[in-house]
This record gives C-alpha cells, structure tokens and sequence, in this order.
C-alpha cells in the first residue's frame, strides 16, 4: 500500500486556476514596478547615494509579496511536510518561479551589504553589479511564471483574458531584461551615431552598433518563443515592443526627442499588420514564415527609425556603409535567432 506522500507524488499535476495566474501576475508587476521606479530614480538623480528609498521599499515590499504568493499557489499541491523531491516534483510553471525567487533573496541580501561596503553603484556599474544580476534574473523568472501556468493548459488558442495575461507577463518578463542591457540597446536616440566621418575600431559609435544586434535577439526571442506554443493573439507582438519602447524612452531619455521611441512604436504596429496580411496571401510552411518574419522584419523596423532620424535631425551620423551593412546584420541576425529557437526541442517533464 502506498503512503499518502506517494500518492500526492503520483497524483496527476492540478491546474492552475485563473485566479492563481492572475495573483501572480499582479505581484510580478508589484515587483517590476519597484525596479521601474529605482531605474528611473538614479537616471533622473545621480548623487543618490543611500540604499533607503521609496522605489527600494517598493521593490524589495514586491519580493516579498512575490514569494508569498508562490508559496500560497504552492500549498495545495505539496504535502504537510514536503522534502525537496515534492518540490522537484511540481512543474516547471512553479519551479523556474521558485528558482527567481531564490534569486531574488540571494541578490536582495547581497545588495544591501554590498551598498554598506562598496557604496552606490554609478553609470556602467549598475549594470554589471552581482547583486543586481541576480535580482534581475529573479525577476525575469517570476514575471514568467503566469505565462508558464497558462501553457500547462491544453489548445493552442488563447482567450481574450489569456492573450492579456501572456501579454502582460510578457512584457513584465522582459523589461526588466531591456533595462538591464541599456548600455547595448538600441531603443533610444542615445544610440544612434554622433555624426563623424570615420568610426575608429574601438569608438563608442562602433560599438553602438552591437546594440542593434543585442536588442533584435531580445525583441524577437519572446515572440518566437510564444509562437511556438501558441497562435500569436492579434496585436500582442505589436503592443508588447510598442510598450517597451516607450516605457524605455520614459525612464533614461524622457527629456530629449520622443521620435525614436514613437517611430520604433508605430513601425513594429504596421509592420504586424502587415505580416497577418501577407499570410493571408501566400500560403508557406510555419518555419518558413517565421524565417521570412526573421530576415525582414529587424531591418524594416530599425531602417525606418533610421530613416525618420535623417528627416527630422538631418543625419543619423552613420554613413552609407554602416546603415546598409547594419540593416544586412540584423536581417541576418533576426533569421538566425529564429532557427535557432524553432529547432531547440521540448524535453518532457
């Protein structure tokens, strides 16, 4: 006879509820706001110099809410005294959570006695500190979980409640990716060229350009990734980059031209558009349409913020060679990132 241990081990995996999904995704936007609001805070104040804030209590208030709500979905789906198998045992929607949240209480420890030792990171500092790595992977895998619980159910058609949940749990997942990587992004008008002639190896204009590539992977791997479990609901693709774009520009470049942003914005809403258009038009294999998305859309999306940027400020302050070499590597870049994560395979659980 079996224990009542062993048959909670046997039993098969319990749905997540609406309602579960939903909580968790209100706490990893509790959670991604704090990280929001401290970004936006030492961007607008750099001689902040103190570890107590308000955007800090907001942040490390979400951790805390954020593991509370994990161990309440938890609770009925572990025995009275669970053993690190019963935890093992639950399913990757609950495991990669649990694993950000270890993260996040790694880094949120570290980071206070790293502030009292070391003081307040500054410029290229924030984005490489240790303790900020680790909370912002704790992050990214929390905001995940409501996503992950919703592709435990079965169907690859989303309701309009379970489009705006993967949406959102998209969108909260990945921003804090994209604020991270700030000094390789290029959703901004900061990387865009400073108009010399000549571009040494080595100069910051050089380097910029890596941003593009950095920032097509970022933008195109959530989509992919979504489109392989799912049919893309209608707008989310759009509406997902459209926010990130402008939320970027509100927090490091709300003081200068909003034209990058808006036209990163407007240009990726069309250009979805267009693509449900033409799949209506021309029959072709998943892989290929997704490899065609890959090839044009990178190069469609930031030729046109280029191309707004020369009109309306005169240059871009790259030349021929650059734009027509850059826009060539994203197209490559985005088609090769989408092979590559269309051939990754599932592994059972």
């Amino acid at each position: 006879m079996t224990t009542s241990v062993e048959q909670v081990r046997q039993a098969p995996p319990q749905p997540f509820s609406a309602r579960e999904r939903w909580v968790l995704l209100a706490a990893s936007f509790w959670l991604v706001a704090g990280l929001q609001l401290d970004a936006y805070a030492h961007a607008t104040t750099p001689e902040l110099e103190t570890f107590w804030t308000p955007w800090h209590g907001v942040l490390y208030s979400g951790i805390a809410v954020s593991g509370l709500t994990l161990v309440w979905i938890m609770r009925s789906r572990l025995p009275g005294i669970p053993t690190y198998r019963d935890v093992l045992a639950l399913p990757n929607a609950l495991r990669l959570p649990l694993a950000g949240m270890a993260s996040l209480l790694v880094g949120g420890g570290v980071d206070t006695l790293w502030h009292n030792l070391f003081g307040i990171e500054r410029d290229m500092e924030i984005f490489v500190s240790p303790s900020h790595e680790f909370i912002i992977l704790g992050m990214v895998l929390v905001a995940m979980g409501p996503a992950l619980m919703l592709a435990t159910s079965s169907g690859r058609t989303l309701s309009a409640g379970g489009a705006w949940l993967l949406g959102l749990s998209t969108l909260l997942a990945t921003l804090p990716v994209h604020i991270y990587t700030l000094h390789a992004s290029a959703i901004g008008f900061r990387h865009i060229g400073s108009g010399a002639q000549r571009f040494p190896v080595f100069s910051p204009d050089s380097q910029l350009i890596h941003g593009y590539v950095f920032s097509t992977v970022l933008l195109l791997l959530p989509l992919i990734m979504i489109g392989r479990r799912w049919r893309i609901p209608r707008g989310l693709p759009g509406a997902t980059i459209a926010v990130l774009a402008l939320l970027m520009h509100l927090m490091f470049d709300s003081e200068d031209s909003w034209w990058p942003a808006v036209t990163l914005a407007v240009t990726v809403l069309v250009l979805e558009a267009a693509f449900r258009i033409a799949n209506r038009l021309v029959r072709l294999s998943p892989n290929a349409r997704w490899t065609l998305f890959g090839l044009i859309a990178p190069p469609a999306a930031w030729g046109t913020v280029l191309a707004a940027g020369t009109v309306i400020e005169g240059s871009v302050g790259f030349n021929i060679h650059i734009i027509t070499g850059l826009l060539t590597l994203t197209a490559l870049t985005g088609a090769a990132t989408v092979l590559v994560t269309r051939s990754v395979q599932h592994l059972p659980e």
